[in-house]
């Protein structure tokens, strides 16, 4: 038996999300899983660093699963991409110790999200940012953004529908930077993310930035384990899991 780790990145517009479901809708997982199959004759059961939500995108996506196939481990990225759709691609693949596991043996989780922030849409840009059409104060943003580092209960930033218990969580860094064409990126790292922690501290921090609220008014909704007070939940298409760090 062997535990072999594969590093994948996709995008996820036409998928309902990376794990698979029991309404088979199309999933990342059903597929990989499909095609993991056609290589090694074994039904495969994949584990990933964390679910990515349908219209979410990945870049640095971790995944681990046990084989007795004896296919050299550098070969699994030539021969899945052979038979991957254009938009999921195998970047790399290591054999990794049996007790490794791409979710629990994570140290941190690296991602990101883009807004273009122009007076006009973009057709390049559609299926990966947030198009907001609206002044931002990107200093003021910062400001707020300096209250959520550290660690603290981030339950007034969870959807509902998660089933996790415990809503402390750690953010190492928050940044935030104008890049070319008008898009503004936002890149958090922390050592673990609860069900659309991400999109709604997005959210929040776009009030703060077209002057809805205060930059102060981040640090009033995380002691306030409020959810109604933050912002909306910001679009999956701007969001793209860059990197899952692991304990050497």
């Amino acid at each position: 038996m062997r535990n072999l780790k594969l590093v994948m990145e996709y995008e996820g517009t036409n998928y309902h999300g990376f794990q698979r479901q029991i309404n088979s809708k199309l999933t990342i997982q059903e597929i990989l899983e499909e095609k993991l199959f056609v290589l090694t004759e074994e039904e495969i059961k994949i584990t990933a660093s964390g679910r990515t939500d349908a219209g979410v995108h990945a870049k640095g996506q971790v995944i681990n699963f046990f084989t007795n196939s004896n296919i050299p481990v550098e070969r699994f990225p030539l021969a899945l991409n052979s038979m991957l759709p254009e938009d999921i691609a195998i970047k790399k693949a290591e054999e990794v110790p049996l007790e490794f596991h791409s979710r629990y043996s994570a140290k941190s989780k690296v991602y990101s999200y883009n807004i273009l922030n122009s007076l006009t849409p973009s057709p390049f840009f559609r299926n990966f940012t947030y198009f907001l059409p609206r002044t931002l104060d990107l200093e003021k943003m910062r400001q707020g953004s300096t209250y959520l580092l550290g660690e603290h209960d981030f339950i007034a930033f969870r959807s509902a529908g998660s089933s996790v218990k415990r809503t402390i969580r750690h953010i190492y860094r928050l940044e935030i930077r104008e890049k070319e064409e008008q898009l503004i990126e936002l890149e958090v790292e922390a050592n673990g993310f609860l069900y659309n922690m991400v999109r709604i501290i997005v959210g929040t921090l776009v009030q703060v930035g077209m002057g809805k609220m205060a930059p102060e008014a981040v640090k009033e909704i995380l002691e306030s384990r409020d959810r109604r007070k933050a912002g909306q939940t910001a679009p999956a298409k701007g969001l793209v899991l860059q990197e899952v760090k692991y304990f050497s």
